[in-house]
């Protein structure tokens, strides 16, 4: 029996597997799921334990981690491979056409909480490796399986963990699959990722709300002071005019914009599936260049006063914004925080004080965009889609790619199964069961590419 004909005969079992797998609540934001947390790894590492591999839970200061290997031989080379089992809060519940974490298959899509980011994409690799193992005996490579429990919190005790294991970790390349697919039909090795870096924006005004009868007009509004700072972060072109801000940043290569020209991209598609009137952004780049390999700073929510319903005159004590910049290349998050920190006090007026607060951050990331690794991956995606693969980058944060490569020296293969319509991290997240089982023929075909590169 192959690995794949094995996969088809287990199709209904790998299934079941995955929905119980599904059924954790494995919140990594809430601490009332410490417990579920606990227990999705117990049982993650169990089920490695049965389908042949030697695997653990560790301690790590915060949630789990999940480990596995498998010695197949001295002289082979050895695969890192990465996922995350924690998701993100289901709220708002409401919105759910199912409940988050009581899996269903409907019109085609496995619907859950995790079922694309991470559990379902994590769980083809288990599956495909279980596939060859159960078939030939062995695996072709060394595996080593690293699956977190606060990819979702921003990794917080990992990169620790990886330091004290280096030696236990060590490998030849690492293989993640946490990204997506470039569209329905074309599967898509990514070979880039943006960095972030967060903040939080504080303005303060008076030492309470007061009456906005009495004394609007005499003070300033921190509402109104917030909002006319956030509209100083662009220029009518797009571009963020935080100073230095963009010192260092390169060009858009013409490799990347010679790829990006190749992927099929449709306006008005993009701006229905969005339902947004326009486009926006900065002037002189493409949407493509836009999302993945220029900085951006945006806004991702504003508190300030009375929100409830119905009207309340007041002038608000204080009024808040947290912001996120996405990162390229050669910006640091440390460096960007402490740049919109001054400019904020700079522009800040006399009649307000301000605070910035600086949230987390991580480097951007480029990994190889040719090479004997990404060669072997191209194949094996060409074995369970059909196809080669494009190449792409992203606009999120992996923040864990940067750090096999500084702490261990590895380079990463981003291969994404899910797509971008997926609902990730919104209700109705979604995995569509045709890229499942497809994901799981590439898992089953990747160790064999994978040992034709020498060690």
């Amino acid at each position: 029996m192959t690995p794949l004909e094995y996969l088809k005969k287990t199709e209904k079992k790998r299934l079941g597997e995955l929905f119980h797998f599904l059924t954790f609540p494995s919140v990594s934001a809430k601490s009332e799921h410490k417990k579920d947390m606990v227990a999705c790894a117990q049982w993650l590492s169990g089920h490695l334990n049965k389908i042949g591999f030697k695997s653990k839970t560790c301690a790590t200061g915060g949630h789990p981690v999940v480990y596995g290997e498998y010695f197949a031989g001295k002289d082979l080379p050895t695969v890192l491979y990465y996922g995350h089992y924690d998701v993100q809060p289901p709220e708002p519940l409401d919105l759910w056409k199912s409940s988050p974490f009581k899996p269903v298959i409907r019109s085609g899509y496995i619907w859950a909480r995790g079922a694309a980011d991470n559990k379902g994409q994590l769980f083809t690799h288990v599956k495909g490796l279980e596939a060859v193992i159960r078939s030939d005996g062995t695996l072709p490579i060394n595996v080593k399986l690293l699956f977190e429990g606060e990819e979702e919190v921003q990794s917080e005790h990992l990169p620790t963990w990886i330091s004290k294991n280096k030696k236990m970790l060590k490998s030849d390349i690492a293989v993640v699959s946490d990204t997506a697919m470039f569209g329905p039909t074309l599967p898509a090795v990514t070979f880039g990722l943006r960095g972030i870096a967060a903040v939080e924006l504080y303005v303060y005004g008076p030492k309470a709300d007061v009456h906005s009868g009495s004394f609007g007009g005499a003070i300033a509004n921190p509402g109104n002071v917030l909002c006319q700072m956030v509209a100083k972060l662009h220029d009518k072109d797009g571009r963020v005019l935080i100073p230095g801000f963009y010192k260092g940043v390169r060009p858009v290569s013409a490799w990347e914009r010679k790829q990006f020209k190749k992927l099929p991209y449709d306006k008005k598609k993009y701006l229905k599936n969005l339902g947004v009137p326009e486009l926006h952004g900065e002037k002189g780049y493409s949407t493509f260049e836009r999302c993945w390999s220029r900085p951006t700073c945006d806004v991702n929510g504003i508190t300030s006063g009375y929100q409830g319903e119905g009207a309340k005159t007041i002038i608000p004590s204080y009024a808040s914004c947290k912001i996120t910049m996405r990162l390229v290349p050669n910006q640091d998050p440390n460096d960007i925080c402490q740049k919109i920190a001054r400019y904020f006090t700079k522009i800040a007026p006399k009649s307000v004080k301000v605070k910035v607060d600086q949230l987390g951050g991580a480097k951007a990331v480029v990994v190889p965009n040719e090479g004997p690794w990404l060669d072997a991956a191209s194949r094996a995606i060409k074995v369970g889609f059909g196809k080669e693969p494009v190449f792409m980058k992203e606009g999120g944060s992996i923040p864990i790619v940067g750090d096999f490569k500084s702490i261990l020296g590895v380079d990463t293969l981003l291969i994404g199964y899910c797509q971008n319509n997926d609902n990730i991290h919104s209700p109705n997240e979604r995995f569509k069961l045709r890229d499942f089982e497809r994901a799981c023929k590439t898992g089953a075909a990747l160790p064999f590419e994978l040992a034709k590169v020498e060690a």
